[in-house]
């Protein structure tokens, strides 16, 4: 660690893994639920554990964001954190805020929450992963202005590189469409094409650049190859993925009662989304082949090398399997929706997060790397998670496979809930795999408490 603000990066990351754990205990009662429908009931009704799984990923994920941001804009300016104080208070802001929206899920019927955060004054809610109160929105807004106030600060004093640039420029996209969250239209149609300017451009827009921005940093650290050359393909990247994703939007406006045109623009704009995927994997494998020296933190480096591949396969492979028009008419809303939604998160947000704590996290304490026992343990851990996301999307694929099947193609179509009862099967395989994944984030965590020989930073 090269400036002392930089530490101020270790809490957002420890509450990103807390948020982690309890997004993945809320996705395995869904699970449970799925195939004993009155697990938990009613203390933690469906749509209630659907809420805390949708909205704790998006929090630790921007909690991940924000640490990786103020570790890496220091470094990149050379230069200290504009106020590590504003960091700090705001990441208790944050947190609570956070605390109190789930405690708020969990307490009281959704109803009674939205008239109790004063929803009538400014109606926000009801909308799916938009589902936080309004004040809890406010406050987001609030965090974010504060945030982006600390690091553009910083970016200006210092010096300008591509990488801070990239991130600046993600960070910044994030805030401006989150603002869409609070533009809730009567009108049906018009309320889904302004709510995919959040949760499309930020997935598969803005949320790219800072991907992009992390990733080139952490290789530019544990390969040495030269900046230039990670900038060139950093820049290749992120403006395929502009390009391809801020078009490649219409592909949520096929059924919406959008234009038609959008079937044209989005099937051919979508087509193209994979590329910069692709171009990210062979970009981790180039620069990891060239590397000038072999970095004493390999823990980080294969995370790397797994964020370019889970990244390619789930958004890219698993999202062009189904986001063609005509594919799309019958697979829409299917299990092959959650099947590539859960690998496309993992592989380009989840990982490149864990990429960043993984080389982070040591350097925040004194050491350029964890133990040689601490690395096997946490490479365990990265296989463990990698290889029950892939099974838990491959039985969703054949899931929805089946469900489009018997209840959308087949000449006798079944009912939705009678669709349910035949593919009940993979949801226990799936739970199966969600059990080991869960395993795999304990032994992740675990990976950092484990003594062994040290080296200084």
């Amino acid at each position: 660690m090269k400036y002392k603000s930089q530490a101020v990066a270790k809490p957002y990351f420890i509450a990103a893994m807390g948020l982690f754990v309890a997004q993945i205990l809320f996705g395995l009662i869904m699970g449970l639920q799925y195939v004993i429908g009155d697990f938990l009931f009613p203390h933690i009704p469906f749509n209630v554990a659907r809420m805390v799984h949708t909205n704790a990923l998006i929090v630790w994920l921007l909690m991940g964001f924000m640490g990786s941001a103020y570790y890496l804009v220091p470094e990149e300016a050379e230069t200290e954190l504009h106020s590590p104080k504003l960091a700090l208070i705001l990441f208790w802001i944050f947190l609570v805020a956070a605390a109190l929206t789930v405690i708020g899920y969990l307490a009281v019927p959704y109803a009674t929450l939205a008239k109790i955060t004063g929803n009538d004054l400014l109606p926000t809610m009801g909308r799916e992963f938009l589902e936080q109160p309004t004040i809890t929105k406010i406050g987001i807004v609030i965090v974010a202005l504060g945030f982006l106030y600390n690091l553009s600060m910083t970016f200006l004093k210092g010096r300008k590189t591509a990488i801070a640039s990239v991130l600046m420029l993600g960070l910044w996209g994030l805030a401006i469409f989150f603002l869409f969250s609070f533009y809730n239209p009567h009108n049906l149609v018009k309320d889904k094409f302004y709510w995919w300017w959040v949760v499309h451009l930020w997935v598969e827009g803005v949320w790219e650049l800072i991907l992009g921005a992390i990733l080139a940093f952490v290789l530019i650290k544990v390969t040495g190859v030269d900046r230039e050359v990670i900038e060139k393909w950093l820049y290749v990247i992120i403006t395929l993925a502009l390009v391809s994703g801020m078009v490649g939007t219409g592909h949520h406006y096929f059924w919406i009662g959008a234009p038609e045109f959008w079937q044209w623009w989005g099937s051919i704009f979508s087509a193209l989304e994979p590329v910069p995927f692709f171009a990210m994997t062979l970009f981790a494998f180039n620069m990891v082949n060239r590397r000038r020296r072999e970095h004493p933190n390999r823990a980080a480096t294969l995370w790397a090398l797994g964020t370019g591949v889970m990244a390619f396969l789930g958004a890219g492979v698993w999202g062009f399997l189904h986001t063609l028009a005509p594919v799309n008419f019958y697979t829409h809303g299917s299990q092959i929706t959650a099947a590539h939604g859960h690998m496309a998160f993992y592989g380009a947000y989840v990982m490149v997060v864990l990429t960043m704590i993984s080389y982070a996290m040591p350097l925040m304490r004194g050491r350029a790397a964890n133990s040689n026992k601490a690395q096997v343990v946490e490479m365990w851990a990265f296989w463990l998670m990698t290889v029950s996301m892939v099974f838990i999307t491959l039985f969703l694929t054949a899931a929805g496979i089946l469900q489009v099947w018997l209840q959308r193609v087949s000449d006798t179509p079944l009912s939705f809930m009678a669709t349910q009862d035949q593919i009940s099967l993979f949801y226990w395989m799936r739970e199966a795999a969600g059990l080991v994944f869960l395993i795999g984030v304990v032994t992740y965590l675990v990976s950092f408490f484990i003594k062994g020989e040290e080296r200084a930073a």
